[in-house]
């Protein structure tokens, strides 16, 4: 028997992309129908408002552009 495993959320990657603009996505928005939209840092606070009303699940890392950015 094989088994499934399904992770709640994957962790976003440098291959992820802002559906807005193309840079680096921070953060996953995930709809009720399972449609996802990527946003960058700046896009997310820019729709963040708008995301939050009808978004299932928001997905937030850019916490991840401070802590990068503290390594260099």
């Amino acid at each position: 028997m094989t088994e499934n495993v399904v992770l709640d959320s994957t962790p976003l990657n440098a291959l992820d992309r802002c559906d807005r603009c193309g840079a680096q996505a921070y953060v996953r928005a995930v709809m009720a129908n399972g449609f996802e939209l990527l946003f960058c840092g700046h896009h997310a606070k820019k729709y963040q408002e708008g995301l939050s009303s009808v978004a299932s699940r928001i997905q937030d890392e850019t916490d991840r552009i401070t802590e990068e950015s503290a390594a260099r």
